[in-house]
C-alpha cells in the first residue's frame, strides 16, 4: 500500500494550526505525508487570490499539486473577508481519482465531509482522517478510529 493520496483542505488545516498556537512547515508536512502515509500525491484545495503567486509556488515546490478556487470578497458588517469554500473541489478531485490510489487521507476537521469519508469507509478507500483543530465537527465521530489530531505529530512538522 504505497500508492496513497492525500486531500487537503489549505484553509481548515491553516487555521486549525494556528487556532492550536503554532505554524505548520508545509515541507515537513508533505514529506510526513510521504513517510508515515505513503502519500504519493498530496492535492491542496485553495482558494486563488492574485498576489499570493509565490506562495503557491512554493507549496508546488514543496510538492503539493494545487487546485485552486475562484474567490469572492465579501463584505460583511463593513469588514472585508475573502470567501474561498474548496467542499466541492475536495470532494469532486477525491472522487475523480479515486481509480489511483489505494487509499485516501483528507486532511480537514469539516463535517461537509461526512458522506465522502463514509463512502471511502464503506468501500475500504479511506487511510485516515487528520483534523487540524482539537474541536472537529461531531459528524465525524462516527469515524473516530481513522481519525488523527495534527497536533500529535506538531514536534515533525512546525515551523521553526
Amino acid at each position: 500500500m504505497g500508492n496513497n493520496y492525500a486531500f487537503i483542505d489549505a484553509t481548515n488545516l491553516y487555521r486549525g494550526v494556528k487556532e492550536q498556537g503554532w505554524e505548520l512547515d508545509y515541507r515537513k508536512f508533505r514529506v510526513f505525508l510521504k513517510d508515515k502515509y505513503k502519500v504519493s500525491k498530496a492535492f491542496l484545495f485553495i482558494g486563488y487570490v492574485p498576489g499570493n503567486e509565490n506562495m503557491y509556488a512554493s507549496f508546488q515546490e514543496d510538492g503539493y499539486i494545487c487546485i485552486f478556487k475562484p474567490t469572492l470578497r465579501v463584505s460583511r458588517q463593513g469588514r472585508a473577508k475573502i470567501k474561498g469554500n474548496v467542499d466541492a473541489e475536495l470532494v469532486l478531485h477525491t472522487m475523480i481519482e479515486y481509480p489511483n490510489y489505494d487509499k485516501a487521507v483528507i486532511v480537514s476537521s469539516d463535517g461537509d465531509f461526512y458522506c465522502l469519508i463514509e463512502y471511502l469507509v464503506k468501500r475500504n478507500k479511506l487511510l485516515k482522517v487528520i483534523v487540524p483543530q482539537r474541536k472537529y465537527s461531531s459528524l465525524l465521530r462516527r469515524f473516530s478510529s481513522y481519525i488523527v489530531n495534527i497536533d500529535l505529530f506538531r514536534n515533525k512538522i512546525e515551523y521553526k
